[in-house]
């Protein structure tokens, strides 16, 4: 099971006229228009008003549940404050304790270590709709990931983690995600890997984040889907998912003629990093050929590099596993979160 940042079923468009470019979001009959010239912007509006009926609601405020936010040093902030309201009020916990993380750092969930759950429609429920807050929660997502692995045979241990991500996030409805203008072209990514953390099938979990200047545009934490037989080998299979991550964000740049350096992979395994430039096929690699290949490949034509970076400095560890006190603030920090008050 794993979350990412994007949302798949939105269509974008792109129109490009000599130097100004358009950008056209749609969703079902919801539509987001931006460039970079005013002018083209209202020509479009105008035309499509003439084939259409649409309702031009000004500067972007909410859409599909998300708020937008604008502050006078051009700033985009996008929270979900009122789907967490509903949230927090489905489950009658809007007046909860609020708790300083959201899951403690010595949590093992189990598939069974108590009774079942009397209520799986509302656990479902409940994890399901937390499941779309992590667009604008990245700090959530490793703890929803986790929570959603038992959506099958819910126990009653593994209610009272949701309810602890719900007290969480009661005393955290007003942040957000912030989106500050940034000279910096820049793509970089953080990976990490907990081997063999499940304790049920002996899994391990993929983490990273990429970062676009100075601003965090795509996040993941998902359970792999085979076992790993190293720790070197759990955290190469995460450099591979980021780095098709990153392919598709460099694509996306490409179509909308944004030129950025060599993207950066940072990886705190140094056998990992290694294995990306070593042309010799250790033993210990055959069980994950494809993706040792896929990422040479990148670092052989010089279309990523591959950085080790102390434990310490990983934005990406957590992504892995649950971590709480002030390493956790520390790391909501580097996530660009910020408090996101209602206007």
């Amino acid at each position: 099971m794993g979350f990412s940042s994007s949302i798949s079923d939105a269509s974008l468009f792109t129109r490009f006229h000599k130097d100004s470019i358009l950008l056209i979001l749609i969703y079902v009959d919801d539509i987001l228009i931006t460039g970079n010239n005013v002018t083209h912007i209202k020509s479009l509006i105008s035309t499509l008003h003439s084939q259409f009926a649409l309702k031009d609601l000004g500067l972007l405020s909410f859409f599909l549940g998300i708020e937008a936010h604008w502050s006078p040093t051009g700033a985009l902030h996008l929270s979900q404050t009122k789907y967490t309201q509903q949230i927090l009020d489905k489950a009658k916990m809007l007046d909860a304790k609020p708790q300083p993380s959201p899951m403690i750092s010595s949590l093992k969930l189990l598939a069974d270590a108590s009774t079942s759950f009397s209520d799986p429609t509302l656990y479902r429920q409940i994890v399901g709709a937390l499941q779309y807050l992590t667009f604008t929660r990245p700090d959530i997502t490793f703890s929803i990931n986790k929570v959603f692995q038992f959506m099958h045979n819910p126990q009653l241990h593994h209610w009272q983690a949701v309810k602890r991500i719900l007290r969480y996030i009661a005393g955290t409805q007003f942040h957000g995600i912030r989106f500050s203008p940034s000279s910096s072209k820049s793509l970089q990514a953080f990976t990490d890997a907990d081997w063999d953390s499940d304790p049920d099938d002996r899994k391990s979990t993929s983490g990273y984040c990429v970062y676009f200047g100075n601003n965090i545009v795509s996040w993941s934490s998902k359970k792999q889907k085979v076992v790993s037989r190293s720790s070197t080998e759990a955290e190469y299979r995460s450099l591979a998912s980021a780095m098709t991550d990153i392919s598709w964000i460099q694509s996306l740049l490409h179509e909308l003629h944004v030129v950025v350096p060599t993207p950066i992979i940072h990886c705190d395994n140094l056998g990992a990093v290694l294995l990306t430039a070593n042309p010799i096929m250790h033993s210990r690699t055959k069980h994950f050929e494809l993706d040792l290949h896929f990422i040479r490949d990148k670092v052989k034509h010089k279309q990523v590099f591959v950085r080790h970076i102390p434990a310490r400095f990983q934005i990406a560890d957590a992504f892995t596993k649950p971590i709480s006190g002030s390493a956790f603030h520390d790391f909501r920090q580097k996530l660009t979160m910020v408090i996101v008050y209602p206007p």
